[in-house]
C-alpha cells in the first residue's frame, strides 16, 4: 500500500501470486526511463546515469526499484507512471526505507 506519507515506495520484482516478474531487467529498463526526471530537472548527460528519485537495487536476491516520494513531490505524472507500472503488472511494493550500508561493510 502506497499512503500520502510514504517517503519511499520499493517496487519489488514479485508479483502478487509469488512468480518472479520478466524480463530480468524490468528494473533497470524502468529506471532508466525515470532518469530525466532529477532535483534540477534535466541536464546534458543525464540520460546515463538513474535519478536518484528512481533506482534500481537488489535487496535479499529480488530485483527491486526505489521510488523517493520527491519524484510524487516535484513530477506527479512521472509519480502515476511508477506507481501504476507496478499495479499494471501486479508487483508487490511495500513502504520502507533504504538505510546506506555501514562503513567498512
Amino acid at each position: 500500500m502506497v499512503t500520502k506519507s510514504s517517503r519511499e515506495i520499493f517496487i519489488q520484482g514479485i508479483t502478487r501470486s509469488g512468480k518472479a516478474f520478466r524480463p530480468s531487467d524490468w528494473s533497470d529498463r524502468l529506471c532508466g526511463v525515470m532518469s530525466q526526471f532529477r532535483p534540477g530537472g534535466q541536464k546534458p548527460g543525464g540520460h546515463l546515469t538513474y535519478s536518484p528519485w528512481c533506482v534500481p537495487t537488489v535487496i535479499n536476491g529480488v530485483k527491486c526499484v526505489v521510488v523517493n516520494a520527491e519524484l510524487r513531490d516535484t513530477e506527479p505524472m512521472a509519480w502515476d507512471f511508477v506507481i501504476n507500472f507496478a499495479k499494471d503488472n501486479d508487483l508487490q511494493m511495500a513502504e520502507a526505507c533504504l538505510i546506506p550500508d555501514s562503513p567498512g561493510s
